[in-house]
């Protein structure tokens, strides 16, 4: 996590955040302005999702993300933790959660297609959820191949076609991503 603030409100953010990691049976809590110890705190960050992937030998994953009102975030972690355990995925979910956006991040067999559809139905369960919470279906990811048929229920059939006329006018020939976002 990182905090921002003047001194005293980062010094009570830390207290909170630690008191609520204790109570979750967090433990080893660090914190640090030191610059080099910040960049090594974030160097594991970073590699959480290498860590996720080594949870199931051999597997591949596929990451979801979503935002939503940051006073809906424990909610929809909740909710989703439990379709992630209730489908028998092996996952995470991780984030920078100051800004209501988290990823779920979930591993798969690439020989199990059953699996690699269960893990799409949970993904497009969570941007459903985001959606009725007031939030989006993709906080930082974009929409592109894994979301393409979600766009519309996120931008309406009226901004779809509006981005339509928009890559037209300025792709006319399809060069720029095609099938990425929009099929033409």
């Amino acid at each position: 996590m990182e905090f921002q603030g003047l001194a005293c409100q980062v010094e009570q953010q830390l207290k909170a955040v630690r008191e609520i990691a204790v109570q979750n049976g967090g433990n080893n809590f660090t914190s640090s302005d030191d610059v080099q110890e910040r960049n090594r705190l974030w160097t594991a960050r970073h590699n959480l999702f290498y860590a996720i992937l080594a949870l199931k030998t051999g597997c591949k994953a596929v990451v979801s993300d979503v935002c939503v009102p940051i006073s809906k975030l424990p909610h929809i972690v909740n909710e989703t933790q439990k379709d992630i355990r209730e489908n028998g995925i092996t996952g995470a979910i991780l984030g920078h959660v100051g800004d209501g956006n988290f990823h779920a991040v979930m591993d798969f067999d690439p020989n199990d297609f059953e699996e690699l559809n269960t893990i799409k139905g949970i993904s497009d369960r969570l941007a459903r959820r985001a959606w009725a919470l007031d939030g989006t279906c993709t906080g930082e990811h974009g929409i592109g191949l894994g979301k393409i048929h979600l766009l519309e229920g996120e931008i309406g059939r009226t901004g779809v076609h509006v981005m339509r006329l928009i890559k037209e006018a300025l792709d006319p020939y399809n060069l720029m991503n095609p099938g990425k976002v929009l099929h033409l």
